[in-house]
């Protein structure tokens, strides 16, 4: 007897939206699922594009949707992200940068164990006093802002610098309509929510009422909307959890300022640190969408204002001034409804969690809980907002130990003093005396991408947070791996400062992109 077709519909498009669309389209495809996809999203609602990076992982879906990545970068007006540079957050005039890539992944040597031979580039590095990043290819190419790409004069063939993944910075309204046009297959229906009906029994969705008087029914819903959490707050009941005490920036003031035409374009998001909170610049191929995040006990939108046009050396002109508790849901997921995106969560954009975590958790329900949703069990939904809650709370945790410098500002004081999470505290004092390791981190279900020690060591390190001394001590316990660890070192210097040298600049690989005259495979 052949089995009923389930009905999935994603309230709200955008970014998230029409991810988890194309997402979950193709897992049904590929398991025989017998699930239909109706996306809801209304032309009325305004998208506000203020510029947006990813993590690598964004670029690993690409690769499994199949899609063009030049496509896409030349449809989007998007540009390379190989990591943050954090100005000013250790100290005023003190610089660091956090690549995204792993070179630890390029050494391992079977004559260690995995945990014999766990971070050694980094606990070496921090042991010579020279820094984590400077064996990262990504450092090379952010500091001589360079694509990751060189080029095949005679082919236009895009060759790779090297087998990492980069991120990429965006408009998310840019994107979020490419995305749109890329998908097929699926319903679209133009109209807004008004209200829903709910099984009276069960509690379960049943249908949306919209704007226009239609009724769309559905087994399962995907509530996509944003700030607004139209169907898992307003409807489904969830409750905020702030994370305020730990966060306390809570207003943002977005704007936007042209490039300088005669400078190449930085691959990488630069994080600002100022008096009350800190700046974020994230580049697009057409210009810079920026943003001050601050704390408004701290200072005034105002004060807020006139600092960043003092801090850039001109005026500027936010769009707006957005108050912001930064959180999440108490439950992701209720009943047969599944808030994603912003929906789902806030936090501060330090470190490009918000798209990421969209991803993962899309990856953790179409890998666990898809084939069954609209039938799942509570136990089943409990380890899936588990699992969400235990991703966003390490979010918050590794943001909230970016605020642990030495700045002096009464801001940075408050913060250091009264908001800094005991997970963070606890954390900061094992890592006194002794280096992180993968095994201070919980895993994450199913292996997904998650917060480990190779996201935290260029942050620990920059903010000096790491002991040279303990290093060492590490170090000289394990003289094979340190021999291993220098030799690997100094190899990696040597090539990717070589591999960097082949790869053509930013901007130039931004203008052939544009003008049609490169391509790329995946391979």
């Amino acid at each position: 007897m052949q089995e009923k077709r389930k009905r999935f519909v994603i309230v709200g498009g955008g970014t998230a939206g029409w991810i988890a669309a194309l997402m979950m389209q193709q897992h049904a495809a590929q398991n025989e699922l017998p699930i239909d996809i109706t996306m809801v999203e209304s032309s009325k609602i305004p998208t506000i594009g203020v510029g947006e990076g990813t993590t690598a992982v964004f670029r690993q879906i690409l690769f499994e949707l199949n899609l063009d990545e030049v496509e896409f970068v030349r449809e989007t007006g998007a540009t390379i992200k190989f990591g943050i540079r954090h100005k000013d957050w250790r100290r005023k005039g003190y610089s660091y940068d956090g690549p995204i890539d792993d070179p630890n992944l390029l050494s391992p040597n079977p004559a260690f164990t995995p945990a014999e031979q766990a971070s050694a580039l980094d606990v070496y590095a921090v042991s010579t006093g020279k820094g984590v990043a400077g064996t990262h290819l990504f450092q090379h190419l952010m500091l001589r802002e360079k694509s990751p790409f060189g080029l095949d004069e005679q082919t236009g063939e895009l060759i790779p610098s090297g087998p990492f993944q980069h991120a990429f910075h965006f408009d998310q309204s840019q994107v979020g309509a490419w995305l749109r046009k890329k998908a097929s297959g699926i319903e679209h229906i133009d109209a807004e929510v008004d209200s829903a009906r709910k099984n009276t029994e069960t509690g379960d969705l049943e249908g949306l009422v919209l704007s226009d008087g239609r009724e769309v029914s559905g087994d399962f819903f995907f509530d996509c909307t944003g700030f607004r959490k139209k169907l898992i707050g307003d409807i489904m009941g969830a409750k905020w959890v702030s994370y305020a005490d730990t966060l306390p920036v809570n207003r943002a003031m977005p704007f936007w300022i042209e490039h300088d035409e005669s400078k190449d374009i930085a691959p990488l998001t630069l994080a600002w640190a100022q008096k009350a909170g800190w700046m974020w610049s994230i580049p697009t191929r057409e210009r810079i969408g920026c943003g001050y995040v601050y704390s408004d006990e701290f200072t005034t939108p105002d004060q807020a204002k006139s600092e960043i046009e003092t801090a850039l050396g001109h005026e500027i002109e936010p769009r707006n001034d957005i108050r912001f508790v930064g959180g999440r849901l108490d439950r992701a997921w209720i009943k047969n409804c599944l808030s994603l995106g912003l929906s789902s969560s806030f936090l501060e954009p330090l470190e490009a969690t918000s798209i990421h975590g969209t991803i993962v958790q899309l990856m953790l329900f179409t890998k666990f809980h898809m084939k069954d949703a609209a039938g799942t069990s509570d136990q089943a939904r409990d380890h899936f907002n588990r699992a969400v809650e235990q991703q966003l709370d390490d979010f918050r945790t590794f943001i909230n130990i970016h605020y642990a410098g030495q700045r002096e500002e009464p801001f940075w004081q408050h913060v250091r003093k009264n908001c800094m999470h005991e997970k963070a505290r606890e954390m900061l004092a094992h890592w006194s005396g002794n280096m992180p390791r993968r095994t201070d981190f919980a895993a994450f279900p199913g292996d997904l991408p998650h917060i480990n020690e190779q996201l935290y060591y260029p942050v620990l390190d920059g903010l000096g947070l790491l002991d040279a001394k303990v290093a060492k001590t590490d170090m000289a316990a394990r003289p094979k791996v340190r021999a291993h660890a220098r030799k690997a070192t100094d190899a990696m210097i040597r090539d990717f400062r070589q591999a960097a040298g082949k790869c053509i600049g930013h901007r130039e690989y931004l203008d052939k992109v544009a003008e049609g005259s490169v391509s790329f495979s995946w391979h």
